[in-house]
């Protein structure tokens, strides 16, 4: 059984983690599965959307807290081990957001710790009512560092800093209101709510997409004046494609626009 499942419908890709027994934590062989189907994912051309979620009755616990406990078996009580994890992880979750196609997170059950950050670090996120997100490391001792990271760039500082302190679980309409997710849905509307999501998206030109999401990216980083500037230039950039001159000319000529490229 593959611990990571992909099928395509269309331009959409369906990423699956498929440890249920483990609530699908994300163990070195699922990094290992994820960063791997990305890279792949990345250079097909006919893929303009992907969809993650997990099978069984959650998302994603986070770490697998039984291979961390047998990592401090090491010399130095696996601090060597535990630093190669965390670089692993940040580096497939760096990937997401890299990816030239949008990423979505089709969440339900639970998302914590790491899971949450997983769910943060996606571009876009469609969650069940009645998921619960945490970053509940606090309550067994270890603060949820990483997940900060993500957690911290999707919702308000003080709200971040609540969960990260007090270890408390929120629901998915409360993670809606914060911005943790795009929207609250019933289970089940939940994998076609997602795809509906997925599917509008790809149906846009591939190339005008893949280049905003790598901007977007980048100016977020950036004071405001430079943020403009390079913006400015992205947008010129993409003024000169093909494509883009006959999205507008269609658009002028009120007819469907005949885009020549996939990407």
């Amino acid at each position: 059984m593959a611990i990571l499942e992909r099928n395509d419908t269309g331009p959409v890709a369906h990423l699956r983690m498929n440890a249920p027994d483990r609530l699908n934590a994300l163990s070195d062989e699922m990094i290992a599965a994820l960063h791997g189907a990305l890279d792949e994912i990345a250079n097909d051309r006919t893929i303009r959307a992907v969809i993650l979620s997990g099978a069984g009755k959650a998302f994603c616990a986070g770490h697998d807290l039984k291979q961390m406990t047998a990592a401090r078996q090491g010399p130095d009580d696996g601090a060597a081990a535990f630093k190669d994890l965390f670089d692993r992880c940040a580096a497939m979750m760096a990937r997401i957001q890299s990816l030239p196609q949008p990423v979505i997170a089709q969440v339900h059950g639970i998302a914590t710790a790491a899971g949450c950050q997983l769910v943060a670090t996606c571009d876009l996120a469609v969650a069940a009512h009645g998921t619960r997100f945490g970053v509940n490391g606090v309550n067994i001792g270890l603060f949820c560092s990483t997940p900060m990271v993500a957690l911290s760039r999707n919702i308000p500082r003080k709200q971040a800093f609540e969960m990260l302190t007090t270890g408390e679980f929120i629901e998915a309409a409360r993670a809606a209101e914060l911005g943790l997710i795009n929207r609250a849905v019933d289970h089940d509307a939940l994998e076609t709510e997602t795809k509906a999501l997925a599917t509008q998206i790809a149906a846009k030109l591939g190339s005008a997409v893949k280049v905003g999401k790598e901007a977007f990216y980048a100016q977020l980083q950036m004071p405001i004046a430079d943020a403009y500037a390079y913006t400015g230039q992205v947008m010129v950039d993409n003024m000169a494609h093909p494509d883009t001159k006959e999205g507008i000319n269609a658009f002028i000529e009120k007819r469907p626009p005949d885009w020549s490229q996939d990407t």
